[in-house]
């Protein structure tokens, strides 16, 4: 293990100002965003999309590294440029979701596991033999009657230990993802009770199997109440609670912390975000790691028409660029009425 190069891989995916960009999606999950602008789920209109996106004129400002599926990594630009190399000609980290989705967890209605590590260890090297400089895998905790239990909880954590020892034994840098989802009605009390478990477990376990914290990258949801919620609370609330359970729980020695959207509007995001940021005397960068937070827009944009590719990629990068002030403590929600 290249304890110096993880760490600097680590530093540059949270870089001030710049975030990551989430486009792992797999082939199932695009297909019904593409479903929704009309536009037929083929390998040509996946690639085409990924490139509006990758080479979108001075991303690299704001987006320190991409997540890529599978597909996505193996593919290439219109003009034969493979994806990873564009990226890192750019100076932005290619990266890769190496986990085989969630099933249902036996014996424990309602809860899943993640699945993936069997071949991982060959599927690293070959991932970055092919470019891939970190990796990420996604552990999800939902909440309701009686769940999430303490053994949903436990089997994660330790599956992404797993995960994150194997991503380091391969010179990738592992984004940590223990994500507990804002569906159903529970309060903010609840998501941070919750959150509080999962991480102060998630990281016994990364200890346990001795991984390099400063060579790591923690994707965790923010503490906010479930989408069906009669009492929601406030942006500042939101902010608060989550800071709060991060210094509870998160090492010093972590690189960053680069918080996913979990189904969150563009502009709430982006406003989270901010207000974190504000609160200052943290001990790691606080930055972004958005799929439809960065893209909803830009997608309807483009809607699949070669001719609103150039608009598309401005909402994308005005929205980057949004999320990128954020991650310093300066964005304005007024900005969200200026034209891309």
């Amino acid at each position: 293990m290249n304890r110096t190069e993880l760490a600097r891989i680590a530093h540059a995916m949270v870089a001030k100002g710049r975030g990551i960009l989430a486009a792992d999606e797999s082939t199932g999950t695009i297909k019904k965003r593409f479903d929704k602008i009309k536009v037929e789920s083929t390998e040509e209109t996946r690639r085409a999309y990924r490139e509006m996106l990758f080479a979108a004129p001075g991303a690299a400002e704001y987006i320190s590294g991409v997540i890529m599926y599978d597909e996505t990594l193996r593919q290439s630009t219109k003009g034969g440029e493979r994806f990873a190399d564009l990226l890192g000609r750019l100076g932005v980290v290619p990266g890769i979701k190496v986990d085989a989705g969630t099933k249902s967890m036996p014996n424990f209605p309602g809860e899943v596991i993640t699945e993936g590590l069997d071949g991982l260890a060959g599927r690293l090297a070959e991932y970055h033999k092919l470019g891939a400089r970190f990796a990420k895998w996604r552990a999800v905790i939902d909440i309701g009657a009686g769940i999430p239990t303490r053994t949903c909880i436990e089997t994660n954590a330790e599956l992404l230990a797993r995960y994150a020892a194997l991503c380091q034994e391969a010179e990738i840098v592992p984004i940590v993802e223990p994500e507990v989802l804002m569906d159903g009605s529970h309060t903010l009390e609840r998501c941070e009770e919750v959150t509080n478990a999962v991480l102060a477990e998630v990281f016994q376990r990364l200890d346990a199997h001795r991984v390099y914290l400063e060579g790591i990258v923690l994707k965790p949801n923010m503490v906010i109440a479930g989408q069906k919620c009669a009492e929601r609370a406030g942006p500042a609330q939101v902010a608060e609670a989550t800071v709060r359970c991060l210094k509870r729980h998160v090492p010093s020695a972590v690189a960053g912390i680069a918080f996913l959207s979990g189904g969150q509007s563009e502009p709430e995001a982006t406003l989270h975000l901010d207000l974190m940021n504000r609160i200052g005397s943290l001990p790691w960068a606080l930055s972004f790691s958005y799929g439809r937070a960065l893209q909803s827009t830009a997608l309807s944009s483009w809607s699949g028409v070669a001719a609103q590719v150039a608009g598309a990629q401005r909402e994308f990068i005005k929205r980057a660029r949004l999320n990128g002030l954020a991650a310093q403590g300066k964005y304005d929600p007024a900005l969200e009425k200026q034209a891309a």
